[in-house]
């Protein structure tokens, strides 16, 4: 565990312009966190996010040579890294019968490998905190299959379930925890895309950021293996 315990930590999160991402950086950026943020669009970010103690780095998931590029920016700018917070994702509404390869291809390299990707890239600063984190955010599609058009979706769902709980068991003897964030319908622009319900009665990024800031400050001795979150009554949970 490194030594300088008083120094604030840092947290690399990725999809933060908006949604789901944008709500965990205010959340820990109102509690004392340094931010490395990763964005497709730096114009697209919320002024709120934005000072000295952030950094807005370029980045897109389905880019396969940006994910070291990041880390070294955020090491270099803060020295130290605590927690990944993979975020960005995909939904391409299409049943499995329909899904063409390229489909497949797509959401499987941005829901699952590129979170992989920078799981790598980052591992060797998480161990070196001994107390590091890294919270994926799945979808109760990890699950289930909700309906036939979730049904490419749910595929990498599944696959990135099944990679937070590999980084769980890589991570556990150097003090990295990996936690699973498997929320239903949240109120962002893909929930109310493919939601049947209204936004207000969705799940809130900003109550998905207070678990996420609990996953996050809770100690290695209290660890959360999967978050999961329904605004309704669901198959599964």
């Amino acid at each position: 565990m490194t030594d300088d315990t008083a120094a604030p930590r840092v947290a690399m999160i990725s999809g933060a312009n908006r949604g789901i991402g944008a709500a965990i950086a205010r959340r820990l950026k109102e509690e004392g966190w340094q931010l490395s943020l990763g964005v497709r669009r730096h114009d697209e970010i919320d002024p709120a996010l934005t000072g000295d103690n952030v950094l807005v780095h370029h980045y897109d998931a389905a880019d396969a040579g940006l994910d070291q590029a990041w880390v070294e920016a955020t090491i270099n700018r803060f020295g130290r890294l605590d927690a990944l917070v993979n975020n960005a994702g995909i939904m391409i509404p299409k049943t499995v019968i329909e899904a063409e390869d390229a489909d497949i291809d797509a959401i499987f390299d941005i829901n699952v490998k590129a979170p992989l990707r920078l799981a790598r890239a980052a591992w060797p600063h998480l161990k070196k905190a001994g107390t590091g984190r890294v919270v994926s955010v799945v979808s109760l599609s990890g699950h289930r299959v909700k309906s036939p058009r979730s049904g490419l979706y749910a595929m990498s769902k599944f696959a990135a379930l099944a990679l937070s709980h590999a980084l769980r068991k890589e991570g556990w003897e150097d003090g990295v925890r990996a936690t699973a964030l498997c929320p239903g319908l949240v109120a962002t622009d893909m929930g109310e895309s493919v939601g049947n319900i209204p936004p207000e009665q969705m799940t809130q990024p900003e109550d998905l950021a207070r678990l996420v800031s609990m996953a996050l400050n809770l100690p290695n001795t209290a660890s959360l293996a999967e978050l999961n979150v329904n605004a309704s009554l669901d198959d599964y949970y």
